[in-house]
């Protein structure tokens, strides 16, 4: 399912209409990481840096798993995530099989917007506890009590300026699109189920007016109904629990009554907000697992830096992940595949990598559309002996044939998957106790003699 989503290889462009401020950084650390974590925190910082370097670069999804040292998976999450929490959109476009994205970053909404989001401010307050959301809070909200005694005496524009006839030509009004300071839209919120023919039919005009039930946005009731877990009969109650003594219906008081019937009649506890994203994928095998189905999962899902760097223990050379981003974005090999192929050749050229012989290897699996780790191991196996000619004649050292036959030769693990059969049944004869033989004559005898006295 993710690769049909995103693969290495597909490109991205990075849209931001202006620079964000240090403002804006304040808020994205302290009002939306703890809802969206840090690995999507990383993502976005990662795109702001590039973007603000420069717009117009191309970059593939390759070049983020190595920034951000993580999975596929783990990048595509993160940015669904911010996609949903409204920092960030996306748009895609299929060419002749080339897939590539424009990720536009939004600025995050300001302190007073955040507040008022009935889905934000709670969704904080399950994250951070009371006594840091009431601290946050206080930070960003300006006291009335400064104001006291003071009276706003700043002028305004026509009490400044005013206008003049002018005998020059007059100014061309051509139509043109500019690029103004972008403003957050809040959450992406369209598509709750909610029925609201229902909630108005429940409504009378005489206890609530429609005036009053107008006043309220249906994306506000939507909201609320989505965080309390209300039904239309649910919210009628709630909003005639919010009218006021003129029949209006502040959005505050409607606020306030659908936590109160939140604490009466469902929990106590705030409400939480889960992931749900997850859950569509399919489930994976269940036991049992063996050696090669862990393996082919580690392998589809690290990156080849993280590969070798597991392998080697150390941070992998320049050189060689250079040769693993050509291996994705020449070839368009998998992640998977990329993997499976530089093990095989590390492990089979004493822990060097020759790029020579990788690109061999490369050009033939590109060749029977090699997309799978599973494909590749299997046809490492297959084709073994063809790849030791391809690396015998690639090598600069004349050694004799005795040598090379006595040499053990170095494989992967997964690669002797076909003998372990034969190799257990071996090693089963092999473990026959010698003495077994022994004792079941010495048990036989023992038989014969009762049966004689039985006699």
């Amino acid at each position: 399912m993710l690769y049909q989503e995103l693969q290495p290889i597909d490109t991205y462009k990075i849209m931001m209409a202006h620079p964000f401020s240090d403002y804006d950084r304040q808020l994205l650390t302290l009002f939306y990481q703890p809802l969206i974590g840090p690995q999507s925190m990383s993502l976005f910082l990662s795109l702001w840096a590039d973007a603000e370097r420069n717009l117009d670069s191309e970059y593939n999804h390759y070049h983020l798993m190595n920034l951000l040292t993580m999975p596929l998976g783990q990048v595509f999450e993160a940015r669904i995530s911010l996609e949903a929490i409204g920092l960030l959109r996306t748009f895609c476009k299929e060419e002749g099989g080339d897939r590539s994205f424009i990720y536009e970053l939004l600025p995050p909404m300001d302190a007073k917007s955040f507040f008022e989001d009935p889905l934000l401010s709670t969704f904080l307050f399950s994250k951070i506890g009371e006594n840091a959301y009431r601290g946050l809070k206080a930070r960003f909200t300006l006291s009335d009590q400064k104001m006291d005694g003071y009276n706003e005496v700043s002028r305004t524009f026509l009490d400044v300026y005013k206008p003049i006839r002018s005998s020059g030509s007059e100014i061309e009004q051509e139509p043109t699109k500019l690029s103004g300071k972008s403003v957050s839209e809040g959450l992406p919120f369209a598509n709750f189920d909610f029925d609201f023919q229902l909630l108005r039919a429940g409504l009378s005009e005489q206890m609530v007016p429609q005036s009053a039930l107008a006043s309220v946005s249906k994306e506000f009731i939507g909201k609320l109904a989505f965080l309390y877990s209300l039904t239309p009969m649910d919210m009628q109650k709630v909003i005639m629990m919010a009218l006021d003594e003129d029949l209006n219906l502040p959005e505050e008081r409607l606020r306030k009554a659908a936590t109160d019937f939140y604490k009466l009649n469902i929990s106590r506890n705030a409400p939480k907000l889960e992931k749900v994203f997850h859950k569509e994928a399919p489930p994976l095998k269940k036991e049992p697992v063996t050696r090669e189905d862990e393996l082919l999962q580690y392998m589809e899902t690290v990156s080849p830096r993280e590969m070798l760097r597991d392998y080697t223990g150390k941070e992998p050379l320049p050189v060689d992940v250079q040769l693993a981003e050509r291996l994705v974005t020449v070839h368009g090999f998998t992640v998977g595949v990329v993997n499976v192929l530089l093990h095989y050749v590390i492990i089979r050229n004493d822990g060097k990598i020759t790029k020579n012989y990788a690109e061999r290897i490369a050009s033939h699996w590109a060749n029977k559309k090699i997309t799978t780790a599973k494909q590749a191991m299997d046809m490492s196996r297959k084709e073994h002996d063809q790849y030791m000619q391809w690396q015998k004649e690639g090598s600069k050292q004349t050694n004799s044939r005795k040598q090379r036959q006595g040499r053990e030769e170095k494989l992967p693990e997964w690669f002797r998957k076909n003998d372990e059969t034969d190799d257990r049944k071996q090693a089963n004869k092999k473990d026959v106790d010698p003495s077994m033989d022994e004792k079941r004559r010495q048990l036989i005898a023992k038989l014969d003699a009762m049966r004689t006295e039985g006699k």
